[in-house]
């Protein structure tokens, strides 16, 4: 019998081991992920290898065999995205549920992990820059909104949350959080961003990261490195020396990736040094992967692997620019439609790539795709999308948005002794002003949002019928004096047929000589080739000239104006006579003049342009149809505070990806609006909407109270009614500065020592609120600060204690914040910098002692060798509750 059972035991290991040896090594779940990945790489083609390095907008549609070779993944479609170039992705129908997401995820992934011959699963991919961009999913304050409120672990269950959603979708990788530092407020993306300091983007990107890696998720902080460049201008190239990025704007993405885990890496669009940073073999290869250690993957933003062709001139076509991108660091092209995929062929394909760098990209793509468990685990669980349901992370919305809003300003009304904010409950009318109270916006890279609430929803649920909420819309935004014309008002003939839009020749000169090198209809004229041309393969660029021709049909009756709008050296004629000559090159300027229009009779119209230089608008416009009753609206927003008891005046900016601001000031007629209301004599609160700076000299001093609660998401509004009745005390704080003027700019609290002074002699250097500042409904007092140990050796660590008082009358938080400052260094060091900050809640007459540890990180700084090191000397210790508002001062000697 005992021979028996040996002799099975041996058929039973030798079938085990039989049955070991058939399965791939990729395959087996027991084997190092390292091996598995060499086993893999070693049996894949030059197409499979290729498509694991291209990611793109898209489905299987109704040719799944065009993806027989593997793909690296799909981003999916997102809806009602305000964005740009990483929108418009996998084809689901808007509005589907987070379980008709996942169940689509899972179809896609069951046709590569059971149909392709290696059955290399993908990796389903989408933006949550402050939520995930889905329909049901939750949308929390923007990002520069949980920058503000200084507060990591409130940030960390934010990003928990949004982890959960996201895998709960079947969703693995997404392509946030941006940890690119907003050292211009400009730039139209600081919303996007943790503000303007690298210790504080750096502890908040760290809380957003680790709560997604330690959930399965890949994050991809972005855009490495700096994203945008002189004026604030988003993409420009930049030429910072290696000093200035080490410092500063690597300091986040070292961080990211040592302390937070990151996995995943996107390239920013812009140059860095005169190479495309998709390209840029210092920065990706040397600096992230080798001396950083980084082993996830790097991608390229939408597009930007072929802009080094388009945008920079480095490479002579995409194949070229996809070759050296990925020689020099790229691991994943992320294009945006498949068909790209052929402009990239060539290189990969052929012999002329160098193979060791294509099995390099390829091995961290499939180590990460292993490190997921995909192989294993590639279909999400359908019972686990209904889990997360739309109102269980709302009052976490809520929470997160009362602890991000920021209060500028709060004075007293006239003849009262206590300040305007919080507001009385019991005030009989209050009249809440402008668009931005109903419109209920969530900023840049958000998805539709969930349960959302209106600011005028919220003050009337908090007030309830004890109280009169009166509305206006006021002027708005936008002061619209002209519209584009539209298609339905122009006319040619085609074939001897009418047809919608006008003729367009374009000629490859200047001077429209000769015949066109493309004829077509042109819908409408309402062009902006910043990169292109009208036609990429037959006209150039930068040196063209176009003509239009046919009829425009008017659809009304009276005098109006028409003209064009876009870069000068154009010409328009009515009925054969030129009514507009702009024949010239010179800058971009709006033309319009005076046209006596019959309603329904048609008009001979032609235009002329020509382009010598490259990015060329060229848009017809009129003022048909467009109203300007910005008058009438603001005279009814005032009209409505004569009414009420107290007037808040909801304002906003336009911002956002490729929308720099060159001007900081309130658009449209908002300013007007806030000074006429405040000649009322009501008292005024301005509650600002916006994840950017805004410049106020012309309005500021005629208000009484000022509160930033940038884009404060889905519980938005209860969130505003919280803190304008005094339920909750506001102390989030600026991670930003407010400059007071745009000539001021780049404006920082981290700047270095100047050679004299730092101001005009017209204008103040100083800005108009400091980072870090922020008022409360309280105070509080800072006293006995001590030191464990004056002085310290080089390495060694240091406590620093002190106590802070809540002096008010009501609870609230107190940011606490810690600045050092080199005394005396042997290189120019920054005037103060943040190494720590905590935000505290005392009650009212509460006393308790706040410590920080003072470690040799934070005294760490690059000689004129860049060599890290501690320098000895004295630092000063500074903590305040701004960084303008020190409260206590100490030296720390080192030897």
């Amino acid at each position: 019998m005992r021979k028996i059972i040996f002799f099975l035991l041996a058929v039973l290991v030798a079938t085990v081991h039989l049955q070991a040896q058939a399965i791939p090594d990729y395959k087996r779940s027991d084997l190092p992920i390292e091996r598995r990945v060499q086993d893999l790489l070693q049996r894949m083609t030059p197409e499979e290898k290729f498509w694991q390095l291209f990611m793109i907008p898209g489905d299987l549609g109704d040719n799944p065999s065009q993806y027989k070779n593997g793909i690296f993944g799909f981003q999916v479609n997102t809806v009602q995205q305000q964005h740009g170039a990483a929108a418009q992705i996998l084809n689901y129908k808007p509005g589907q549920t987070g379980k008709q997401t996942l169940t689509k995820i899972n179809e896609i992934q069951k046709y590569f992990v059971e149909q392709t011959r290696l059955g290399i699963p993908i990796i389903a991919f989408d933006e949550a820059l402050h939520g995930l961009v889905r329909y049901e999913a939750t949308a929390f304050p923007q990002a520069i909104a949980l920058a503000a409120t200084w507060n990591t672990s409130l940030m960390n269950k934010v990003a928990a949350a949004i982890a959960m959603e996201t895998k709960a979708r079947g969703i693995r990788q997404i392509l946030s959080p941006v940890v690119n530092l907003a050292t211009d407020v400009r730039w139209g993306r600081v919303e996007e961003t943790y503000g303007e300091d690298p210790f504080l983007t750096s502890t908040m990107g760290i809380a957003f990261v680790k709560a997604f890696e330690q959930r399965g998720v890949v994050t991809t902080p972005k855009h490495f490195a700096v994203n945008h460049g002189e004026g604030g201008r988003d993409s420009y190239p930049i030429h910072y020396n290696n000093r200035l990025l080490e410092e500063t704007y690597f300091v986040p993405f070292k961080e990211v990736v040592q302390k937070g885990g990151a996995r995943s890496m996107m390239t920013a669009y812009n140059s860095l040094d005169g190479s495309p940073c998709t390209a840029n073999n210092w920065l990706l290869n040397e600096k992230l992967k080798k001396e950083w250690g980084f082993n996830g993957f790097v991608i390229s933003d939408a597009g930007a692997t072929g802009g080094a062709n388009v945008l920079h001139f480095t490479a002579k076509d995409y194949a070229e620019a996809g070759k050296t991108s990925v020689e020099n660091g790229l691991d994943v092209i992320f294009q945006t439609a498949f068909e790209h995929h052929t402009l990239f062929d060539p290189h990969f394909l052929g012999k002329t790539m160098n193979q060791a760098a294509i099995d390099s990209a390829v091995a961290r793509v499939l180590r990460i795709k292993f490190e997921l468990g995909l192989f294993e685990h590639p279909y999400a669980k359908v019972e686990d999308a209904g889990q997360w349901t739309a109102a269980l992370h709302h009052d976490l919305a809520r929470e997160a948005a009362r602890n991000s809003f920021v209060l500028l300003k709060n004075t007293s009304a006239p003849g009262k002794q206590t300040n305007v904010l919080p507001l009385n409950k019991s005030t009989e009318r209050i009249a809440v002003i402008g668009v931005d109270a109903v419109e209920k916006r969530l900023g840049g890279y958000s998805g539709p949002g969930n349960i959302k609430v209106s600011i005028l929803d919220g003050i009337k649920a908090k007030t309830g019928k004890t109280t009169n909420v009166l509305y206006a819309p006021g002027p708005g935004r936008e002061h619209k004096t002209w519209a584009f014309v539209p298609g339905s008002n122009l006319s040619t003939v085609k074939d001897g047929k009418k047809v919608k839009g006008l003729k367009a020749e374009y000629f490859n000169n200047v001077t429209m000589q000769g015949q066109p090198v493309v004829e077509r209809i042109d819908e409408e004229i309402k062009f902006q080739w910043t990169l292109f041309s009208p036609d990429q393969a037959k006209i150039n660029y930068d040196f063209f000239s176009g003509r239009w021709t046919g009829k425009l049909k008017s659809p009304v009756t009276g005098n109006y104006k028409i003209g064009i709008d876009g870069n000068d050296g154009y010409r328009l004629y009515i009925n054969n006579k030129m009514i507009i000559d702009n024949w010239k090159k010179q800058s971009y300027s709006t033309a319009l003049v005076d046209h006596y229009f019959e309603k329904g009779k048609e008009y001979d119209i032609r235009i002329e342009y020509y382009e010598p230089a490259g990015n060329a608008w060229m848009r017809l416009i009129w003022n048909v149809g467009v109203q300007d009753n910005s008058e009438q609206k603001i005279q009814e927003a005032v009209q409505v505070a004569k009414n009420s008891d107290v007037a808040v005046v909801v304002v906003g900016i336009e911002e956002g990806e490729f929308n720099d601001r060159a001007l900081l000031s309130l658009p449209g007629k908002q300013e007007e609006l806030i000074k006429r209301v405040a000649a009322t004599g009501k008292p005024v609160v301005v509650l600002l909407v916006g994840g950017s700076a805004i410049t106020m000299t012309n309005w500021l001093d005629k208000v009484n109270s000022v509160l930033d609660i940038w884009y404060p998401g889905d519980a938005g509004g209860n969130a505003v009614a919280d803190v304008l009745f005094g339920d909750y005390s506001p102390a989030g704080r600026l991670p930003i500065t407010f400059p007071v003027a745009e000539a001021q700019l780049p404006l920082v609290y981290n700047h270095k020592p100047t050679g004299r002074g730092d101001d005009y002699n017209n204008l103040t250097g100083q800005p108009l609120f400091p980072f870090g500042f922020g008022l409360s409904y309280t105070s509080f007092d800072y006293t006995s600060l001590k030191m464990d140990k004056e002085v310290i050796r080089a390495g060694e660590s240091m406590r620093v204690s002190f106590k802070v008082k809540n002096t008010g009358k009501v609870k609230g938080d107190e940011v606490v914040q810690l600045y050092i400052r080199d005394e005396l260094s042997s290189v120019a060091r920054p005037l103060k910098e943040l190494k720590g900050f905590q935000r505290i809640t005392l009650a009212a007459g509460e006393e308790k002692e706040v410590a920080f540890t003072i470690t040799p990180d934070m005294l760490k700084m690059f000689d004129v060798n860049m060599k890290e090191v501690i320098e000895p000397g004295a630092f000063r210790i500074m903590i305040g509750s701004s960084s303008m508002d020190i409260r206590l001062r100490t030296l720390l000697e080192v030897k």
